[in-house]
């Protein structure tokens, strides 16, 4: 599947473009990397530019209506490195049922997806002459490959070492594109597979990722904590969290590494838990700032999140994956207050700085505004 359709009308809605919401796209390529992973590219009409510039890190909330139910899921923009400003996404399979299913079997060229613009924090911490060190597990790859390509042509005095961590060789679904990377960078770059299903018995060796894994990876790569060592992490939850423990045990400065979870696809959203008493209905309202416009609701007995209660009135109120990790549910809280537990796309400046992730939230106080657009 690697083949481009005719050309598309260069041609955006009428109106100004937004920064929320969502935009038709039309898909433009679909390559495939593996069994289960494919490479899709979308047009971005001239007009929409703007709104769907990008950075290394962050991501875009993709919704397909399948069987009279609507999917979302959030994937990082991954450009191939020669494309910087190409807005592509590598999307794998990994269970029936969700969007990855049908965009690894039957997504067509020329199909159009609805696109959410841009949007996340997750960046390497901006160090002059630093060592970058990232670590991915799986399709975790998708938010380094382009941080690692950026930091290597923005800074000729940085080094970047990268560890992989697939199941197989057929898993490093971007081995080639890092390899010309690495080319391009002998010198400064460093890319380093681990297959924890397969033994190759030649430089790649089969082994299981926990702590003391994960030490001998980073010493393999020469990283010392200090000012000019960075770390950005990305994988799945205990992957993460077991190199978030190592980095603290060997005195890793928290503002410098960075970090961010990905969930199943496939999956069906999980709700939080709701704790506590449910409050009674009318004793909470919640408002919400989105587009520059104000949306009301009022919080149920049944609701276990203030999503739920926006959702019921206003369904473009944004977010994907309904665990906490992905962000795009992110929202600034101007007054009032919630409880929330599990917000892992969130840091501790994000928490200091009054933000919330709308999917975890649960009313403290009778009002409250939130601020999306923040």
């Amino acid at each position: 599947m690697n083949t481009t359709p005719p050309a598309l009308l260069d041609e955006a809605p009428a109106g100004p473009p937004r920064r929320t919401g969502r935009h038709p796209l039309d898909v433009t390529e679909v390559r495939r990397l593996s069994a289960d992973t494919v490479a899709v590219t979308l047009h971005v009409p001239t007009a929409l530019r703007d709104v769907f510039a990008h950075r290394p890190g962050q991501h875009v909330v993709v919704r397909h209506r399948r069987a009279g139910t609507e999917l979302r899921r959030s994937y990082s923009i991954c450009p191939p490195p020669h494309a910087p400003g190409a807005l592509r996404l590598v999307i794998k399979r990994s269970g029936p049922g969700g969007f990855g299913e049908h965009a690894t079997t039957r997504l067509a060229l020329g199909e159009r997806l609805d696109v959410s613009p841009p949007t996340g924090t997750f960046a390497l911490p901006e160090v002059p002459g630093a060592h970058h060190i990232l670590l991915a597990g799986g399709t975790g790859i998708t938010p380094l490959a382009p941080m690692a390509t950026e930091a290597l042509r923005r800074d000729p005095a940085c080094r970047v070492s990268l560890v992989h961590s697939v199941r197989t060789c057929a898993d490093a679904v971007l081995a080639d594109e890092l390899a010309e990377l690495k080319d391009e960078f002998v010198d400064r770059l460093t890319v380093l597979y681990v297959l924890t299903r397969e033994d190759r018995g030649s430089g790649l060796s089969a082994r299981r990722l926990d702590a003391s894994g994960v030490g001998r990876l980073l010493a393999a790569v020469d990283a010392r904590p200090g000012p000019d060592t960075t770390f950005a992490l990305c994988g799945p939850p205990g992957l993460v969290a077991t190199a978030r423990h190592v980095l603290a045990g060997l005195g890793a400065d928290p503002s410098l590494v960075r970090w961010e979870l990905f969930a199943a696809d496939g999956a069906p959203p999980r709700p939080p838990e709701p704790a506590g008493q449910a409050p009674r209905a009318g004793e909470h309202r919640v408002t919400a700032l989105l587009d520059g416009r104000r949306r009301a609701a009022t919080v149920l007995p049944h609701d276990p999140v203030l999503l739920d209660a926006l959702l019921r009135g206003h369904p473009d109120v944004p977010y994907a994956c309904r665990e906490g990790v992905c962000g795009s549910c992110r929202a600034k809280v101007l007054s009032g207050g919630v409880t929330a537990d599990g917000q892992h796309a969130l840091d501790e400046r994000d928490r200091a700085a009054g933000y919330t992730l709308v999917c975890r939230a649960r009313p403290r106080t009778p009002e409250i505004t939130l601020d999306f657009d923040a």
